[in-house]
């Protein structure tokens, strides 16, 4: 009946080894001899079926069931002979791709990673923080409007989407070592587990984008009793100190002179941050706590010193009018000209410039918002470029003084956001600065190459051949056309008298463009810079083996050839300051300013729109619908 019926099992398997089935069955508590068991006929044609199919593709991974009616028993069989091989090839395809490590999580790194092609990158992202957040409406956080979880994104969910993996790690860049090629991290998980906190990551193209930290010029006193507003865990800790105020205030056997001080709310800086947070708390307090704590409504002070002439004198001066105007009418008191010498746990200490005089203000709590400047990390890099220029042979070092690092503020960049001194390391964002290149550095070679009779004089045809490379690569060019009210290019050749010259001679050329390079400006630390930096470096990333051989970019003065790509061009976009009561200010392109209602919904679209997904545009929207429903949130946490 065995030899009618059946074959034995092993025999008509060859591929299959007595070893493994033995495994197998011993795994599964398989109650038979493999050896001596066999099958119906009907079975053997099923697995006969499987073990040529499997046998025709050896590279697949492999899995045959083995089922007996009779006994009730099953076998596993699985095989992967191509794991070795997977591998193999995914470690050649890394080995191939260019490293690119990106330091930081910002506004300029989450640009460049949403819009970055990781087919040809690996790429590496460290920071201390493991997500986005929406900075603009920080301020809104301080005071309930929305809530901090609502601007906030994973980073993991912005680099998922990419086709590929980009490796994150939670941790801090503590050093760059730029001429091996290496980073040193630390990670900033303070939880006692097991484990090495300290690694190093080589990289072939290194960004920079890990932003700035409060600035707090060295002034006694801010690190211990000033808040500040750079980051979300700022703006929570700035809310629950507001309660805290209202709270100690109202406690009994309190003066009323106690509870004005304690009742006093402080902002240092009238930039749009500071501006942006008076006007918050101001509806905070009128629009909810005052309906909460009515004992003390009349107590409650907001006051904003600024150490310049107005408040948002980086905006339009209309807006600057406007948004004084409305704060004094909002009872929020405007101290312009002073300077902040020092702060105690009781008073802000300052000068009134316009007399000298001295002036102690206390305070229940005090927020400093005046401006930003470079993180450790980055001054650290800064001054090793600095004493590597100056190990330079004295004839190369008159022409790297100027792009020195260690003497700035903030990194130096050229106009491809390359940090000078090396070509394979990128800066954008609150912690780099462009270094646009003058045309009087270039002049003579400008002139040479327009000149292509050699005449050494320029006529108007010559000069017209060259000049949208100039207007590329010298983007002050054109902003001194549009502050001279020029026409054209070609106005500038004109003689002192404003007549048209047929030909003009290197010293005529020089006296034509000689102040051309006095608008020159950097750029602000804005997080619309920002943005705009990230995704012009990750359009350099995408298309840089397309630009080695089609270069895009303009002509080159010093030297041969054209630049690989177009350089960095900011556009703006227009700015906006909300004041308050449902009341904005906006400085928009072509010279247009708007102030109100209307502004303030349109400030509402804008921000709405340029959340970076559709989870946070939801969330943010529906802390707004919630806030004009049922209130901002008092509670202290």
């Amino acid at each position: 009946m065995r030899e009618k019926y059946g074959v034995p099992f092993i025999h008509n398997y060859p591929s299959i080894s007595h070893r493994c089935i033995q495994k197998a069955g011993a795994k599964l508590k398989f109650p038979f001899n493999c050896h001596n068991r066999t099958l119906p006929f009907h079975q053997m044609k099923l697995f006969s079926y499987l073990n040529k199919a499997f046998n025709g593709f050896p590279s697949s991974s492999k899995l045959l069931l083995v089922f007996s009616l009779s006994g009730g028993g099953l076998v596993a069989y699985s095989e992967s002979q191509s794991t070795s091989a997977t591998n193999n090839t995914e470690l050649e395809r890394l080995a191939n791709k260019k490293k690119v490590v990106v330091l930081g999580t910002g506004w300029a790194s989450a640009s460049f990673l949403k819009d970055l092609d990781i087919s040809s990158y690996d790429v590496r992202v460290v920071s201390p923080r493991n997500y986005f957040a929406f900075t603009p409406l920080l301020p809104s956080v301080t005071c309930g409007t929305v809530e901090a979880r609502s601007i906030v994104e994973p980073i993991r969910n912005i680099v998922k989407k990419k086709n590929g993996e980009i490796q994150f790690w939670e941790a801090e860049c503590t050093k760059i070592d730029a001429a091996k090629k290496k980073v040193f991290c630390r990670s900033s998980i303070e939880a006692n587990l097991v484990g090495k906190k300290e690694f190093s990551l080589d990289y072939d193209y290194l960004v920079i984008a890990t932003g700035a930290e409060v600035n707090t010029f060295n002034t006694p006193g801010v690190v211990e009793y000033c808040h500040f507003l750079k980051e979300v865990e700022d703006a929570q800790k700035i809310r629950a100190s507001v309660i805290d105020c209202f709270e100690k205030a109202i406690l009994p056997e309190l003066t009323e002179e106690e509870r004005r001080i304690n009742l006093h709310f402080v902002i240092v800086g009238g930039g749009p941050t500071g501006v942006e947070f008076a006007a918050e708390l101001h509806d905070f307090v009128y629009e909810d706590l005052v309906k909460l704590y009515p004992m003390v409504r009349d107590l409650v002070s907001i006051t904003v010193i600024q150490s310049g002439d107005h408040i948002l004198n980086t905006y339009d001066s209309r807006i600057s009018s406007f948004a004084e105007t409305k704060f004094a009418r909002d009872g929020i008191d405007v101290c312009t000209g002073c300077r902040v010498l020092s702060v105690t746990d009781k008073n802000v200490n300052m000068k009134i410039k316009s007399t000298g005089e001295y002036v102690p203000v206390p305070h229940g709590m005090v927020v400093w918002s005046t401006g930003v400047t470079t993180r450790p990390v980055v001054k650290d890099f800064m001054e090793q470029i600095g004493q590597e220029s100056m190990l330079l042979t004295c004839m190369a070092i008159s022409a790297l003084l100027s792009g020195m690092q260690g003497k700035r503020r903030v990194l130096a960049t050229d106009e491809w956001l390359r940090v000078k001194g090396y070509e394979d390391v990128y800066a954008i964002g609150d912690c780099a600065t462009i270094d646009q290149r003058k045309v009087m550095e270039d002049i003579a070679a400008i002139f040479k190459a327009a000149d292509k009779n050699n005449s050494g004089t320029l006529n108007v045809e010559e000069f017209q051949d060259m000049i949208d490379d100039i207007l590329i690569r010298y983007p002050q060019v054109d902003l001194h056309l549009q502050s001279e009210h020029l026409s054209s290019v070609t106005d500038l050749l004109k003689d002192p008298e404003g007549n048209a010259r047929k030909e003009i001679d290197i010293e005529g050329f020089k006296l034509a463009l000689s102040h051309v390079d006095s608008q020159l400006k950097s750029l602000p630390a804005t997080a619309q810079v920002a943005a705009q930096q990230g995704a012009y470096l990750s359009r350099c990333f995408n298309r840089r083996e397309l630009c080695k051989t089609q270069p895009e970019g303009p002509r080159r003065f010093q030297g041969q050839g054209r630049h690989e790509f177009m350089p960095f061009r900011y556009k703006h976009f227009g700015q906006f300051a909300p004041l308050g009561g449902e009341q904005a200010a906006a400085e928009l392109p072509g010279d247009w300013v708007s102030v109100g209602r209307s502004t303030q919904w349109l400030w509402y679209s804008v921000y709405a729109s340029k959340q970076v997904s559709w989870r946070t545009r939801v969330l943010v929207v529906f802390d707004w619908t919630r806030r004009f429903i049922f209130g901002r949130d008092s509670s202290g946490i």
